[in-house]
């Protein structure tokens, strides 16, 4: 799904927002905004991990309650969903799929999960970081072992803190651009996704229709 470019307005006014808070409250307004993001709600905390880091390299804020603030928050959020999924099961899937939309990522949450099982969640903790809420949603009530989810998602998380907290640290002053540079390559990284799919769905409808008329081969 293509990203929408944002109003220079409404990005400066929610830089303004994330630098207040940062300011204002530190590791524990990038706690609260990583823990309900894994919950699939709108905040940007990739955004809050870069601008806690570039405090970090300005020496407003120290590095380890940074990144104890973005993990525990990552990993407590993640458990979270996955024990909301494990206990509702498939009527709290259904509940969250009432939208279209919502399902759409639903599904492609469970396939992840069915196909790739703890090697899914790693990938959605940052390589996929969108559909990551979903994912934990989708292995607890898929009935994935809590053990293999912890792991995965513990290592995923690590990634994905390490990624944002020391992009803030390495490029303090330029911060906006950092975080555009990285939602075009999330962007990049969806369209391939996208792309790839439709190129073997698009192989398997060939291959079913040469199967259904197998002389048209040799005309």
């Amino acid at each position: 799904m293509a990203r929408r470019p944002s109003r220079p307005g409404r990005g400066r006014k929610m830089s303004e927002t994330i630098f207040s808070l940062i300011t204002d409250y530190g590791p524990i307004a990038i706690f609260v905004s990583a823990f309900l993001s894994c919950l699939a709600l709108p905040i940007p905390t990739s955004l809050m991990m870069l601008t806690g880091g570039a405090f970090v390299a300005t020496a407003d804020l120290d590095l380890l309650p940074v990144v104890q603030a973005a993990l525990s928050g990552a990993v407590i959020g993640d458990q979270a969903g996955f024990l909301i999924g494990r206990f509702g099961g498939t009527p709290v899937l259904e509940r969250l799929a009432r939208a279209p939309a919502r399902r759409a990522v639903l599904d492609r949450a469970r396939a992840l999960v069915d196909r790739h099982g703890g090697l899914g969640v790693f990938f959605s903790t940052w390589a996929i970081a969108p559909l990551g809420p979903w994912v934990n949603f989708a292995a607890g009530a898929t009935g994935l072992g809590w053990l293999r989810f912890t792991i995965a998602d513990v290592l995923g998380e690590v990634i994905w803190v390490s990624l944002y907290v020391g992009l803030g640290y390495g490029f303090a002053a330029n911060v906006a651009a950092v975080a555009e540079a990285m939602g075009d390559l999330m962007g990049l990284l969806a369209a391939l996704a996208v792309a790839a799919a439709a190129a073997l769905w698009i192989r398997a409808v060939l291959k079913a229709q040469r199967a259904r008329h197998p002389a048209q081969d040799h005309r």
